[in-house]
């Protein structure tokens, strides 16, 4: 039995948060490109599709994704969807499985299914292709196909982006292994990859884990024109960080978007922050343990954001909305946060709003704070 024929015989739990993550994503960008695409039309890619069922029984994405097309009437006249496998015996019981879906002879655009190697053929293929707005999902055992070239391709249209699983382990062990040089070549270029090779010697496992994500983060954002957000999984097994589903759009509304998605998937929160996490049942116990003390010792995360908000925009005055814009890409925070650092920051008297707390409504024992309220930042001391 390969890897990937072991990884379809059940659904683990993670898999089941990668794709709520990915479904609902998907929910919201069609309804956001749909109105928008000229053409009408959207396309979902999956490169590494499987077969569509776990052994147990349980669908897998690509089921997933044309149910929803099948029960939406926008989405049934509108998207198109290609499933790539590289194995046969896959792609067999994919076309089999789609076929039995209820009425999915109802959709405008029969799925397309193909049997192709992933490598750098297909991204040559797609970045020499005007795509219509498209979302794809990559999903590869370990790394083979995932490259740097494959994302930008697929992202470099209006209304794209680019949903991959990072086998964080894989990459971690194959970055000094000279059998996979090519590959990790491929997926950071040439020059940041022989860099890594020397850096990550002198690192501890947790700097390690940092350095690698920061380093894939900074290779994907293109010199800061696409937007990257990670989650990571731990593993179920062990209590190590197992993969990362890495998100890359060139709009800020894509990034905005999949950061509150994440954010209500993630296992744990702090303060109210989540942590971008799937963290097992068994294992979390002692992360908010660790959480906890480190409660003791520092202020909350929501406090912090509201000082690094009074230097940012000292002596300024901005809506809610504003800051929020201005302020979260790159950190942790969604707009409920801000309105949260922002409403501890009024209480104190450290900032002034107008309309103020007082005509502002109270829902279910809090004080709204509308996208709309302007905000008045003292200037700096």
């Amino acid at each position: 039995m390969t890897n990937s024929t072991k990884f379809f015989a059940n659904q683990r739990e993670q898999s089941k948060v990668k794709t709520a993550i990915l479904t609902k994503y998907f929910g919201a960008w069609t309804q956001i490109l749909i109105p928008r695409s000229r053409t009408g039309r959207v396309a979902y890619i999956d490169l590494f599709s499987g077969p569509g069922k776990f052994e147990t029984g349980e669908n897998s994405t690509p089921l997933i994704i044309l149910e929803k097309c099948v029960k939406d009437d926008k989405l049934r006249k509108s998207v198109l969807t290609i499933f790539n496998d590289a194995d046969p015996k896959f792609v067999e019981e994919l076309q089999k499985n789609i076929q039995v879906i209820p009425n999915i002879d109802t959709l405008t655009y029969k799925p397309q299914i193909l049997n192709s190697v992933v490598g750098d053929e297909i991204a040559q293929i797609f970045s020499g292709m005007n795509l219509i707005p498209t979302l794809a999902f990559i999903d590869p055992w370990g790394y083979k196909g995932l490259t740097t070239n494959l994302v930008n391709a697929l992202i470099k249209d209006f209304g794209s982006d680019c949903i991959f699983f990072f086998n964080y382990n894989r990459i971690s062990m194959g970055l000094n292994n000279p059998l996979v040089k090519e590959h990790m070549d491929a997926l950071f270029g040439p020059e940041r990859a022989g860099e890594m090779r020397l850096k990550i010697k002198n690192l501890t496992p947790e700097e390690k884990e940092l350095y690698i994500v920061n380093e894939l983060a900074e290779t994907l954002s293109n010199n800061r024109a696409n937007y990257v957000l990670p989650f990571r999984f731990l593993d179920e097994k062990k209590n190590k960080t197992s993969h990362y589903l890495i998100f890359v759009s060139k709009h800020v509304l894509g990034y905005s978007i999949m950061k509150d998605i994440m954010a209500s998937e993630s296992s744990l929160k702090d303060d109210g922050v989540a942590s971008f996490s799937y963290i097992p049942v068994k294992h979390i116990e002692k992360y908010q343990n660790v959480q906890l003390s480190l409660l003791s010792q520092y202020e909350r995360p929501l406090d912090s954001l509201g000082q690094d908000l009074l230097c940012t925009f000292a002596g300024k005055t901005l809506t809610v909305e504003q800051i929020y814009q201005k302020h979260h890409v790159g950190t942790p925070f969604t707009k409920p946060n801000y309105k949260e650092a922002l409403r501890r920051l009024e209480e104190e008297t450290k900032i002034s709003a107008d309309p103020p707390a007082e005509k502002r409504k109270i829902i279910k024992g809090v004080r709204t704070l509308a996208d709309t309220v302007k905000i008045t930042f003292p200037p700096k001391n």
